[in-house]
């Protein structure tokens, strides 16, 4: 049972999966930190203040916090666009990975014929 248990912990893809998460609370709090230290700032100087939290409505003496909806959502949009963009840029070095990666085995394929050719003529012909 320990043996299963071991063997569980340490697979590559569980580690895998732990090291992705914990990089994502990272990045996630830098998005954050992102969010509210310069954008939220910059919309506060071209509206006039930081977030929309104080834009209540009032329906039958019920507040309805349309505003904290309206940040909320503002920083939603602005999380879901630095990843857009962090993804886009990974996928474009993979796929450039990928190309490299395939240029190297075509050329080494070429190489290995081209070196069977030479042995194949180099051969003494009975």
């Amino acid at each position: 049972m320990l043996q299963d248990l071991k063997t569980f912990l340490f697979k590559d893809s569980l580690v895998d999966v732990a090291v992705a998460f914990i990089l994502a609370a990272a990045f996630g709090a830098v998005v954050k930190s992102l969010v509210e230290n310069v954008i939220m700032p910059l919309i506060a100087a071209l509206v006039g203040k930081p977030s929309f939290d104080d834009i209540v409505w009032k329906l039958d003496d019920t507040p309805i916090q349309i505003g904290m909806f309206l940040t909320t959502f503002v920083n939603f949009l602005i999380i879901g666009t630095v990843l857009f963009f962090v993804v886009r840029a990974i996928t474009r070095v993979m796929s450039v990975r990928k190309t490299e990666t395939v240029d190297e085995k075509v050329v080494s394929d070429e190489v290995v014929l081209l070196t069977e050719i030479r042995d194949a003529l180099a051969r003494p012909r009975p």
